[in-house]
């Protein structure tokens, strides 16, 4: 079995894989002191053969490849170090872009074929754009849906720090209700506005994929969202896996 680790700003999703299919899925929070007694949990009863990571936090990839190593025995992949992406980025500085971002272009093409915009609604939300040649060209990086409530409570002198849920009504009729109405059906509409301009430059048959941590809180809200894919980074850390043992790139 393949573990795949998408380590994120605020969790770190684990899953496991027997060939293409992902038998076991977890989360931890990414600003434990220590994953290791998670990771163990998590593994044990399993035959972890290789563990692939792809990580937007430095500091918990170094922790975390350790813990791994004493835990299978072997180093673990670690995507834009010892493992690559295999799509042409047409970024202008290539380094700069954050491996989960290239890591849904690439599930995406797999998956679900090009062109293509990966939505992922995290931490920060991204918008990754794939041309119909397969080509990643770019996107957008937006502050997520927490963040945002987060900021209107702490930049103002009146409004609450709330928990992030749906609104009960398009029209909040109270403070906590228009907040959550102005942050959920705002950036709906954001995405959905987005999604229709990138369409003008790609092609009207791009399809858009929605994903993310907070991705089932909102496609209800969202029009323009063709497919909900929570695990695309897993799965595509899993096929990018499996095209370095097959040698097809």
């Amino acid at each position: 079995m393949l573990l795949a680790v998408d380590i994120g700003n605020t969790f770190i999703t684990l899953g496991a894989f027997r060939g293409r299919r992902l038998v076991k899925r977890a989360t931890l929070p990414t600003k434990n002191k220590t994953h290791f007694y998670g990771l163990k949990n998590f593994i044990s009863g399993n035959t972890i053969e290789d563990a692939i990571i792809c990580s937007v936090v430095p500091q918990a990839t170094v922790a975390l490849a350790k813990d791994l190593r004493r835990l299978i025995g072997t180093k673990p992949y670690i995507v834009g170090k010892n493992i690559r992406v295999p799509v042409k980025n047409l970024y202008h500085m290539p380094n700069q872009v954050g491996m989960d971002r290239l890591v849904n272009a690439y599930a995406g093409i797999k998956l679900y074929k090009a062109p293509l915009i990966a939505v992922d609604f995290g931490t920060a939300i991204t918008f990754d754009v794939v041309s119909k040649k397969g080509e990643y060209l770019g996107g957008m990086i937006l502050p997520g849906l927490r963040i945002s409530l987060e900021a209107l409570a702490e930049r103002t002198a009146l409004l609450p720090r709330i928990k992030l849920s749906r609104p009960k009504e398009f029209i909040g009729k109270d403070t906590r209700n228009s907040m959550l109405s102005g942050i959920i059906y705002g950036f709906a509409a954001l995405t959905d506005d987005l999604s229709q301009r990138i369409k003008r430059l790609i092609g009207k048959n791009a399809r858009v994929i929605g994903t993310g941590g907070n991705i089932k809180l909102i496609c209800k809200y969202c029009k323009k969202i063709d497919v909900v894919d929570r695990d695309i980074t897993l799965k595509g850390l899993n096929l990018i896996y499996e095209a370095a043992k097959c040698k097809k790139y």
